[in-house]
């Protein structure tokens, strides 16, 4: 029988194989650390003091300690610890604590996902089972049951669920749920971090709801929060909450030695600086890991490279492993599908586990001790949460980031001390989007009536009251405004995205046994799932045979064939209004309302490993609109005369393709979230210019954040042209297009230029 390493004697052989060692950029190795404890506290009541003991736990972390003490006082609060740092008993010890001084008292549990959710209420059921006390926590969600159902409404302690059905289920039916809502005593929100962009400016104002519900019955609950580490958890929190909360950051928890790696894969094209691909390299080196049957994750940032990567993998590993022993872990797959990887992953049968970002929470998946990510997440938030799946009970970890060519890949790869250093982004939302809020006061005005002077937690509602009232979707009558529809408004308004409708994803390779196998929102099915696509799933290959877009559902047969395929979108973008604009000698910043016209046109066929163009074909779908908000620069005559028209032309491209990868840093969102186009002669002012805009109806504040920190914006784009090795362009700093020999000198002169011009703007 082969003799298989352990992780300590692979990371000795790795130091010493030359191949591996001249693609690393950085290993940087974080040591252990000691756990900070204090004993518990004296008020902790007995039985739940006794269950933890028999837990294992004797003692408090310093961050558990201050959170029950922050409760107990009657304060809402942030807790801001990372991944594994036992943050669940900084809600779970105030709220088990007040249901045993009072079995009257409810608790409301918020996560992101069911995943968690579920999770999480196993956890709770032991301590409860080990108390031995009669105290009911029940998830609610689409999976319960409807006998259950009516139980968790009546006699639920703690009801854990998640934002969605909290919109749609919960508070539209409040009248079922009076026992809650009168006795609501806390409200968790684990996960903080995740509530940005469109789907936090969504949660923000079902939150306002929940707190006007709870008005109404006499409650006033405390809000507690648990977050990984962004820039601005307390301004988040209470943004989303509209409540002052204390902060809690100092972490008390142990964690073991971590090996961070750099990884840059070797390159091979000098000239272009074009780089072996990413995913080839994953492939090797989780390959390493896997036959040595060591416990891997690998992260990969799209739905697509999950696929891809997971059918290398089983084809590496076909001769040692059970193909099940390898999984992939995405949005799109069926709840079920979902629980049976992780419970894989906790009782070791599942090895190795390819995922998007949705693993990149704290369900519980055992202790991995490798943690591979193809190419840097988009948030340093994100890296370490990613990072922290690695090493969550003892011993070793590992964590290697594999580089792609993308410019923000190189950045990151080039700058570690950018990496270990910077604070973590900052999370942005906007529950004032007039698209979201318009939303959520249909739905508020359907679980309660406003009256003329009534607030929105605080936010003046008349002028919009009066004009839902014009359209005949609200009755205005003695002083107050009621609905007036017969639908309830929540179940066609979707949390998770801008457009309210997912294509569904129907398989019928068997006629005799067609079935669902899962869903994709209307922006991203008109690039992954137009006629004749080849969809990924399981490692599994399906063909896109029809895509019915008015009735959003896309048909698809399972296939055997070499390749993948990827889509072009081409966009026009028109500024419909200047809302501030700022201008100097060399250029003009602005940002207002712009309205995108959106259109897939042709996709391509990649061929597996080497990665080539092996044909193409039209996509004909209907163009998407978009109004929403966006910040533009504008580079004034003097700049341009000295540089031709076509250098013009490619200077503005290559600059827009920098912005593209830097801007999403900045802003802490994902890439997809910002997009960014370049037009050499503007419609609205003439000059060649470069728009940044949101990708949501209405925006969510986005390309406002880069209009405030546009110099540091042009800033980091410098530096990343700068420390490209690259002589002419490559597609880690201005893109592949460009062929011109001067292209990068003209980006950085373009750049430059506008960044000078940044510190004596004068608003208008």
């Amino acid at each position: 029988m082969e003799f298989r390493k352990t992780l300590t004697s692979l990371l000795e052989s790795l130091k010493e194989d030359k191949e591996f060692n001249d693609q690393i950029v950085h290993w940087h190795t974080i040591p252990a650390k000691e756990a900070k404890s204090v004993e518990m506290p004296k008020d902790l009541d007995t039985r739940l003091k006794i269950a933890l003991e028999n837990r294992g736990i004797s003692k408090l972390y310093s961050h558990q300690n201050e959170a029950f003490l922050y409760a107990n006082s009657g304060s809402d609060f942030v807790a801001v610890t990372p991944t594994a740092s036992g943050k669940t008993l900084c809600y779970n010890l105030p709220v088990l604590q007040k249901i045993l001084q009072d079995e009257t008292s409810r608790a409301l549990y918020l996560f992101p996902t069911k995943a968690l959710a579920q999770d999480q209420k196993s956890e709770l059921n032991e301590i409860i089972s080990e108390m031995g006390v009669s105290l009911n926590s029940y998830t609610y969600d689409g999976d319960t049951s409807p006998a259950i159902r009516q139980k968790v409404r009546k006699a639920g302690h703690i009801v854990i669920t998640n934002p969605d059905m909290l919109h749609s289920a919960i508070l539209p039916h409040h009248t079922k749920w009076v026992s809650l809502f009168e006795n609501l005593k806390y409200i968790v929100i684990d996960e903080l971090h995740i509530y940005r962009g469109i789907f936090g400016s969504h949660v923000s104002n079902v939150i306002r709801r929940l707190k006007r519900i709870c008005e109404f019955y006499g409650s006033d609950p405390q809000f507690i929060c648990t977050s990984a580490t962004i820039a601005n958890p307390k301004e988040l929190a209470e943004t989303l909450t509209g409540r002052q909360v204390k902060l809690i950051n100092e972490n008390g928890a142990p964690s073991s030695k971590k090996h961070f790696i750099f990884y840059n894969p070797p390159i091979v094209n000098k000239p272009l600086n074009i780089r072996r691909s990413a995913t080839l390299e994953v492939r090797k080196l989780a390959g390493k890991f896997l036959k040595n049957k060591i416990q891997t994750i690998v992260f990969a940032r799209s739905r697509v490279r999950v696929e891809i990567i997971l059918t290398y993998l089983h084809d590496l590993v076909k001769n040692e492993l059970v193909k099940k022993s390898i999984q992939g872990y995405r949005g799109g797959y069926l709840p079920k599908q979902r629980r049976e990887i992780e419970k894989g992953l906790r009782n070791g049968e599942v090895l190795g586990v390819v995922s998007t970002n949705a693993l990149e929470l704290g369900v519980d998946i055992g202790s991995l001790q490798v943690c591979i990510m193809t190419g840097y997440p988009g948030t340093i938030a994100s890296a370490w949460q990613q990072a922290g799946r690695a090493g969550r009970r003892q011993g070793e970890a590992v964590i290697l980031m594999v580089a792609s060519s993308s410019p923000l890949d190189q950045y990151i790869i080039q700058n570690p001390r950018y990496f270990f250093e910077q604070n973590p982004e900052t999370a942005i939302i906007n529950p004032d989007n007039l698209v979201v809020l318009v939303d959520h006061l249909k739905c508020a005005a359907f679980e309660l009536p406003f009256k003329v002077g009534d607030t929105f937690d605080g936010l003046e509602l008349e002028d919009i009251l009066q004009f839902l009232a014009e359209e005949r979707v609200l009755y205005f009558n003695n002083e107050t405004y009621h609905w007036m529809n017969d639908s309830f408004p929540a179940h066609n308004i979707s949390l998770r995205s801008a457009s309210q409708e997912n294509v569904v994803i129907i398989d019928q390779s068997d006629i005799a046994n067609v079935k669902v196998i899962g869903e994709m929102d209307r922006f991203s099915a008109m690039t992954l799932l137009h006629d004749e696509a080849v969809y990924l799933h399981q490692g599994v290959q399906y063909q896109v045979e029809k895509l019915d877009w008015e009735e959003k559902k896309a048909f698809v047969r399972e296939v055997d064939v070499d390749y993948f395929t990827d889509a072009n979108l081409a966009v026009q973008l028109k500024v419909l209004e200047e809302d501030m604009l700022k201008e100097d000698h060399n250029a003009m910043f602005g940002y207002g309302d712009v309205t995108v016209q959106a259109m897939a046109t042709i996709f391509k066929k990649i061929k597996f490993d080497t990665h080539e163009n092996i044909g193409s074909g039209p996509i004909h779908l209907p163009e998407e609109e978009l109004h929403t908000n966006s910040a533009w620069i504008s580079v004034n005559e003097n700049v341009v005369e000295r540089l031709s028209i076509k250098r013009v032309e490619e200077s503005i491209i290559g600059a827009a393709h920098v912005l593209q990868h830097v801007a999403p840093l900045k802003v802490m969102c994902d890439p997809s979230d910002l997009h960014v186009i370049a037009q050499i002669k503007a419609v609205h002012n003439g000059k060649p210019t470069i728009f940044l805009y949101d990708r949501y109806p209405g925006g969510v504040g986005l390309s406002k954040r880069i209009y405030e920190t546009i110099n540091d914006v042009i800033n980091e784009a410098l530096q990343l042209i700068e420390f490209c090795p690259c002589t002419e362009g490559c597609p880690s700093c201005i893109g592949a297009d460009i062929v011109s020999k001067s292209a990068k000198n003209d980006t950085h002169f373009l750049l430059s230029n506008i960044k000078d011009g940044t510190k004596n703007v004068v608003e208008k």
